[in-house]
């Protein structure tokens, strides 16, 4: 029962600091209440302060990347307990992040600045949807199984874990994608774009398109014909398809199961 215990506590740690750590990420991006943003701080030169900020930005990417994937996971099992090996793995990006956080140079060059006060407070209001539809997003597939509490809980039950069921709710019908969608939103609606804001915006959105292609491998592998007939009547982020529309699934169970999503 200690074990369990313990489990159980570590996994509420973990998620702790990854929410601190989400609210910390959209006041460092909106430059908003807190000690040090995307904007502020010490400032080197052009060169230097971009070559720290895109290697701080990869490593994140690639811990993030890695760590998600399957070969993985069933490495780390030897060395993590399955019952807290999700809540380590959001341990390990809070810690990148926070990271990034911490190390961040400004580029002081400025690429845009809408000086309308309605233009600036519309950007700004698509910025704080964009922060609400990512965590929105992540309620609506399963909120707690994500970051790993739902985890922990069953293990202190002494209940097995299961994987969760194919399910598209809310937005989840009109994109495959509305999380990262949010995240688009997040890094982009702004009225003041810096340089260092720029490479931020930029080089995630390139780590969010890659991101998506091993995630939908992942849920093909899982999840097969389900998934693909769902990915040929559903865009990917934005909520138009562009080019010939695909047909609708054949049969009455196809088009059921198109409308399942579940989080990888």
């Amino acid at each position: 029962m200690s074990k369990r215990i313990a489990a159980f506590t570590y996994g509420v740690i973990c998620y702790l600091i990854f929410f601190g750590t989400f609210l910390y990420a959209a006041g460092f991006i909106g430059n908003i209440a807190v000690p040090k943003s995307i904007d502020s701080g010490s400032q080197g030169t052009f060169i230097e302060a971009l070559i720290i900020d895109l290697s701080l930005l990869a490593l994140f990417a690639i811990q993030h990347s890695i760590m998600a994937r399957k070969w993985f996971k069933h490495a780390w099992a030897s060395v993590v307990p399955q019952p807290i090996e999700r809540s380590t793995y959001v341990l390990f990006s809070s810690l990148a992040l926070l990271l990034l956080f911490w190390q961040w140079r400004p580029i002081g060059i400025v690429i845009w600045d809408v000086h309308n006060p309605g233009f600036r407070t519309l950007l700004r209001v698509l910025c704080a949807d964009g922060w609400m539809l990512v965590l929105i997003s992540t309620f609506l597939i399963n909120h707690f199984d994500l970051f790993g509490l739902r985890q922990v809980w069953l293990y202190l039950r002494g209940k097995q874990y299961t994987t969760l069921k194919f399910r598209t709710p809310g937005p989840y019908r009109l994109v495959r994608h509305p999380l990262y969608f949010g995240w688009l939103l997040a890094f982009w609606m702004t009225p003041t774009m810096t340089a260092a804001h720029l490479a931020f915006a930029l080089a995630t959105t390139a780590y969010i398109l890659l991101a998506i292609r091993f995630e939908e491998q992942d849920l093909i592998a899982d999840h097969g014909e389900t998934y693909k007939n769902y990915r040929q009547q559903v865009p990917m982020i934005i909520p138009v398809r562009l080019g010939k529309r695909q047909p609708k699934p054949s049969t009455r169970r196809e088009a059921d199961t198109a409308q399942d999503l579940a989080n990888s």
